[in-house]
């Protein structure tokens, strides 16, 4: 049995990182046993989840953790697909995790009112004198990446004309295929769908999930795979 450690469900999705669902995706879609238990990021390996663990080998990452499972397990989760398509659906996973995964970021740790109904829940199990204290640091790192990162950096007004812009580029993309690269689910589809599935989260009010609304395509496949990824 495979053991990925995760945030847990949160906020109406099955985690509230991308990354984590992500890796529950490429689980799911290698047919392997697993389990989803609660990870602690103060033992996490790289300080951030998801993390595997198999046969006590701990794989951190959810790209090492795609790379692991086809390494060891032999699954080629792009089977179906050309060295060109391969190219574009990791283009495409990229954009997702280091361009649009920010921007939602910023939206849920930056927003009071989001941060209030949100992120400020992780810091439930802190002891009362000390939340405060912890919130502000946290936060304030969460800050200081975004703004290192560059999103941080950003008005309102830019950062939704590239939330707009990239969202439109992967509904354009899609336009009326089943999956990300075709008629087939690939790795490319692990990712895509979390970050579509978190950034449209009826439970928030964002920009970005306004965006979204407006695509038909992009919630047909959100809504699609969370049926067949999700049932539960």
């Amino acid at each position: 049995m495979l053991t990925l450690y995760t945030f847990g469900p949160a906020f109406g999705l099955p985690d509230p990182s991308p990354f984590c669902v992500k890796a529950m995706v490429l689980l799911k879609m290698s047919g392997l046993d697993f389990e989803c238990v609660p990870g602690d990021l103060r033992k996490a390996p790289k300080e951030k989840l998801p993390y595997l663990v198999d046969d006590g080998k701990t794989i951190a990452d959810s790209t090492f953790i795609r790379w692991h499972l086809e390494a060891r397990y032999g699954i080629d989760f792009d089977k179906d697909y050309s060295p060109a398509d391969r190219a574009t659906g990791w283009a495409i996973e990229k954009l997702c995790e280091d361009h649009l995964y920010w921007l939602g970021l910023q939206e849920r740790w930056m927003d009071p009112t989001n941060f209030d109904k949100g992120p400020r829940k992780f810091f439930d199990a802190v002891p009362t004198v000390l939340r405060p204290l912890i919130v502000r640091k946290v936060r304030g790192d969460v800050r200081r990446n975004l703004r290192g990162q560059g999103t941080g950096r950003h008005s309102e007004a830019e950062r939704n004309k590239l939330a707009n812009t990239t969202i439109q580029a992967m509904s354009d993309f899609l336009g009326d295929k089943p999956y990300m690269l075709g008629q087939t689910m690939s790795s490319t589809d692990a990712a895509a769908f979390a970050t579509v599935q978190s950034l449209s989260s009826p439970f928030f009010e964002t920009p970005s999930r306004r965006i979204i609304e407006t695509k038909a395509n992009l919630i047909a496949y959100r809504d699609r795979l969370n049926t067949e990824l999700f049932p539960e």
